[in-house]
């Protein structure tokens, strides 16, 4: 089961793809506005977003962007605008792919699961390397500028799961879904012990980090040193 983020100011049709996906398997909360689906995008972060163009507060193109600038979640666009110059536009705005309306839930459930195999085995199956940092999922193995780090399985689950995604501001209740398999909640305490463990092996510590960025009140990121 993927969850999945529908932004679409059209209540007819937000209302009749959110019972579509969800009788497909997915699970789906909605926005009908742009500001209000970036927000659950960064609080929520899906597995995936479906995002209308023409939204009331902000073209979608400029959400894109948006979304784009802080995050790397695969976004499908659903519009009405068919040219050829539209689709390369929005292409090279950071859409992963794009459906023209009138489209079914069926073939939007298709494009879902065409993206999501995608970018989870580009995910999933390739070494990361962030500055100095190598990860191998393959052999679960991970070096610092050449030396092994001597991780415990699941703080090299956390560290896959941030260098996978390098930059991006990860928050502790992602972290607790997808590396710990909490969907609901559970003891931030957790991650940041973790966190913790993570950066004494990285050689450095919250006050005077490196690789490992906490931003105050959202999350962490991983990045390569400046």
């Amino acid at each position: 089961m993927s969850n999945v983020l529908l932004i679409e100011d059209d209540t007819t049709i937000r209302t009749s793809l959110t019972r579509g996906l969800r009788d497909r398997g997915h699970a789906v909360s909605s926005a009908s506005a742009a500001l209000d689906g970036l927000r659950l995008a960064v609080e929520e972060r899906p597995d995936l977003i479906v995002l209308d163009l023409g939204l009331p507060d902000l073209d979608g193109l400029d959400l894109l962007r948006m979304l784009r600038a802080v995050s790397r979640i695969p976004v499908i666009v659903a519009t009405a605008r068919d040219g050829d110059a539209e689709m390369v536009r929005l292409l090279d705005a950071g859409a992963d792919d794009y459906v023209v309306k009138p489209f079914s839930a069926a073939q939007l459930d298709a494009r879902i699961r065409a993206v999501l195999r995608r970018t989870g085995e580009s995910r999933t199956d390739s070494s990361v390397t962030v500055g100095g940092l190598r990860v191998d999922p393959r052999t679960r193995e991970a070096s610092l500028d050449g030396a092994p780090l001597d991780l415990s399985p699941k703080e090299f689950d956390l560290l896959h799961y941030l260098a996978a995604r390098p930059g991006e501001v990860i928050t502790k209740r992602e972290l607790l879904t997808h590396v710990w398999q909490i969907p609901y909640g559970g003891a931030d305490k957790t991650v940041d012990v973790h966190l913790s463990w993570l950066r004494r092996k990285l050689g450095e510590t919250s006050s005077e980090p490196r690789y490992l960025q906490t931003v105050r009140g959202v999350g962490v990121r991983l990045a390569a040193p400046v």
